[in-house]
């Protein structure tokens, strides 16, 4: 480990043992960009990864947690503290729902080091309310900032990726989209998009050595105050969902993983297909469907997809088979 990345693992917290892991996840001629990394657990993974030896470009457009306002102090604070710990890196304040701003970050990026090798999806806001008194507007904009964020985030890098034959994206999913949370519809449904784009993504990019994953924290951050006990956000200490970001961004990452963290626990989320049951085509179907429901949806051998033609080919599969 270099001088700087032992600087880095110190500011982070880490103790020997936590040095010997940053020897062994090496990010050195890696350049990352982080979004959302003004604070919080952007910030965590910025400083992990400049740690290891990649050089970041830290962004943050700097609103509040609802997406007001907008400064780009906090990046360059960031930017700065890696600096000054003997690290590399640049400080842009896009808003990731200006594609324009966005692709003059990855254009300033390829200008000062010369390719992208990493992109953390990590921007988000909230503005939580039930289904029933929240306003479209701020659907609309929570939607805006995670899941359209992500793309012309993902658009701006992928040719980059795509000519050098190497990308690692990571999308910052959340428990909310994968399994529901009260109050928080619109983020919820950005969060679980951001899966799907993930799924075809990994596929298209896997020729090119592009993966795609998910991460879902579970972190006491500005996130998440005041959504939790503050016994519960005693042990969620951001800084352990960091090695989860950092196996995602490395050149070992798995493809097509969710992979959740928290509290130093780590897990896998995954969107399965059971075996179902062929019931045919006749008047009768829908009655006979609802008296099936429990084997339709038995777990027993599900399964997960290589890809959306997995449906198709195992409701064909059995319609054939059912002929003969």
């Amino acid at each position: 480990m270099n001088g700087a990345g032992r600087m880095l693992g110190y500011k982070l917290g880490l103790d020997s043992i936590g040095a010997g892991i940053l020897m062994a996840l090496d990010f050195t001629g890696r350049v990352a960009i982080v979004t959302g990394a003004g604070g919080g657990l952007g910030r965590l993974h910025a400083l992990a990864l400049a740690a290891r030896g990649a050089r970041v470009v830290v962004n943050d457009y700097g609103g509040a947690r609802d997406g007001g306002g907008g400064s780009s102090t906090a990046a360059q604070a960031v930017a700065d503290e890696i600096i000054g710990l003997g690290g590399q890196a640049l400080a842009h304040g896009a808003s990731v729902t200006d594609l324009a701003a966005v692709a003059d970050m990855v254009a300033q990026t390829m200008a000062a080091w010369g390719r992208v090798d990493i992109l953390v999806n990590n921007a988000g806001i909230l503005r939580d309310k039930s289904f029933s008194k929240m306003s479209v507007d701020d659907f609309r904009a929570v939607v805006e900032v995670h899941l359209m964020g992500a793309v012309h985030c993902c658009k701006a890098v992928w040719p980059h990726m795509v000519a050098q034959n190497f990308g690692r994206i990571v999308m910052t999913t959340s428990s909310t989209g994968l399994f529901g949370n009260f109050g928080q519809s619109n983020y919820g449904a950005a969060k679980m998009a951001l899966v799907g784009l993930m799924q075809t993504l990994s596929i298209e990019g896997a020729k090119y050595d592009i993966r795609v994953n998910c991460l879902a924290p579970t972190a006491a951050t500005r996130m998440t105050e005041g959504l939790l006990p503050q016994e519960v956000l005693a042990v969620l200490q951001p800084e352990a969902v960091v090695p989860a970001l950092l196996v995602l961004a490395s050149a070992d990452a798995p493809n097509r993983a969710i992979a959740c963290a928290g509290a130093g626990t780590f897990a896998a989320a995954h969107v399965t297909l059971t075996h179902g049951v062929h019931l045919g085509l006749t008047a009768d179907t829908p009655e006979r469907l609802i008296e099936a429901w429990a084997q339709v949806s038995d777990r027993t051998d599900d399964s997960v997809p290589a890809s959306g033609a997995a449906q198709g080919s195992n409701e064909v599969g059995q319609a054939l088979a059912n002929r003969r």
